[in-house]
């Protein structure tokens, strides 16, 4: 009857311990979840945006998104060069571009590249993302 049952565990592929034949199952490497770590700029980056040759102002709320909590501390640290460089990259997009959904994407896009810019000169971790928590435009 062990024998049938050995057989039988054998015929349908069932693991059976010392029964291998020397095979080895490919192990298999699942990633594992990093929950993502923000921090949120208290101030907000206001700037003047222009428009039809009239100046227009924006204000943007932001926070920023990482995996690696060392980029987040980073960010911190490097926070008055990147602020600078973000009110740039605010201030040099187009007003009309601004009021679309794309165009806020777009701009949430470059302020990523301009702080990953930052971060990477300092021999710093990248951010994922920049969040736009609030986005006033007049």
């Amino acid at each position: 009857i062990g024998l049938s049952v050995v057989g039988t565990l054998w015929f349908i592929g069932a693991d059976i311990p010392g029964l291998s034949g020397g095979e080895e199952a490919p192990e298999t490497t699942e990633e594992i979840f990093v929950p993502s770590a923000y921090t949120v700029l208290e101030k907000a980056l206001v700037t003047t945006v222009q428009a039809e040759g009239r100046q227009r102002y924006a204000q943007v709320h932001l926070a920023f998104e990482a995996k690696d909590m060392n980029a987040l501390e980073a960010a911190n640290l490097h926070m008055p060069l990147l602020r600078s460089r973000l009110l740039g990259v605010i201030s040099g997009m187009d007003f009309l571009q601004l009021q679309t959904p794309e165009g806020r994407r777009n701009l949430a896009d470059q302020m990523l590249v301009a702080a990953n810019d930052v971060l990477e000169q300092e021999g710093e971790p990248p951010l994922q993302r920049v969040l736009l928590r609030n986005f006033v435009i007049q």
